[in-house]
């Protein structure tokens, strides 16, 4: 193996890390998990810094850190399933506390990504890409597809490479990818649910709508929350296999599932998947608020049309937030 010289440990940085936080969100898309996708770019990047002196300049430092990455998550992928959330293991439970609602920790559970971790540049265009090709739906979509026709759908659809460039990174032609191409967007039309409506995270509407949500879960206002629902709704909270369509069900499960009192619980606003989101923090006997969950929040004409709970610990640092909240 060539060793990289002085002159090469002193250029590698500057040319590579303003690509992390792409390539991150690219094996995210890829893994659908954030702890597997820091994984991968650490494995890119020591693959690159291995090969860096060899490396010859014919095509970009970026397609060049980008054809190694889609082979470690190929590579990865061939051992590894598919990340569902509870949607993709059943249909929806009509009432809450069934004992079929068991929690399932031996899933590989789908996971959220950080806006924070992702690069989202501050350009109206870069914020737009970030929500349409990270938002939960959409990531969940994709573990329905193989690994090679996912792989080809990213690098052409978001990322927007040409045929060429894809059928260089995947050592195949032109009209192979385009086959697959077509293929796997007629697939993905009958995976994946309706676009949702996007609101900017400026939107007046919006902001008002996440504050009567905040405050109605604070207070355990079970039908101050639900007001903020649509009709069909839905509400996942993985590794429970349970997941309720409906604002009665929805409402039911809170009041009889979820017995805290006003100010038991306190939610601190965060981003994830292009999405609004809020880490919550449930009061302990000693009187702390400790770390509980992360809430993605999918907002659809002017309502939530979905919520997903996601119940690991392991995504607070991830998210840069404190396991316990200050007095």
């Amino acid at each position: 193996m060539a060793v990289p010289t002085s002159t090469v440990a002193d250029e590698f940085p500057r040319v590579t890390d303003p690509f992390r936080s792409a390539l991150f969100a690219h094996c995210y898309r890829m893994l659908g998990s954030v702890h597997d996708a820091e994984d991968l770019v650490q494995e890119t990047y020591l693959r690159a810094w291995r090969a860096y002196d060899r490396f010859e300049g014919r095509s970009s430092v970026r397609s060049w850190l980008f054809r190694i990455a889609t082979h470690a998550c190929l590579t990865a992928l061939e051992t590894r399933g598919r990340r569902p959330l509870p949607r993709d293991l059943g249909g929806p439970d009509p009432e809450p506390g069934s004992p079929a609602a068991a929690e399932r920790s031996d899933v590989p559970w789908l996971q959220p990504l950080p806006d924070s971790a992702a690069g989202v540049g501050g350009d109206p265009a870069s914020i737009v890409l970030h929500r349409q090709s990270t938002r939960l739906a959409f990531i969940a979509a994709l573990q329905h597809l193989p690994p090679r026709q996912r792989t080809v759908l990213i690098l052409r659809d978001v990322m927007g490479l040409r045929a060429s460039e894809v059928a260089e990174i995947l050592d195949t032609t032109s009209v192979a990818v385009n086959s697959v191409l077509q293929r796997t967007r007629a697939q993905l039309d009958r995976i994946a649910p309706r676009e949702e409506q996007l609101a900017e995270p400026d939107d007046q509407d919006q902001r008002q709508l996440l504050d009567r949500y905040v405050d109605a879960f604070e207070n355990h206002d079970v039908p101050g929350i639900t007001a903020l629902f649509h009709a069909d709704a839905t509400w996942e909270m993985p590794p429970f296999t349970a997941w309720y369509r409906g604002v009665d069900t929805i409402g039911r499960h809170l009041a009889t599932q979820c017995p805290t009192r006003a100010g038991e619980l306190r939610l601190l606003p965060t981003r994830a998947n292009g999405q609004p989101a809020f880490a919550t923090y449930l009061r302990g006997e000693d009187g702390r608020h400790h770390a509980s969950a992360i809430q993605v929040l999918s907002l659809d004409r002017g309502r939530i049309g979905a919520m997903t709970m996601f119940f690991d610990l392991r995504l607070f640092p991830v998210f840069g937030l404190p396991e316990t909240l200050p007095e």
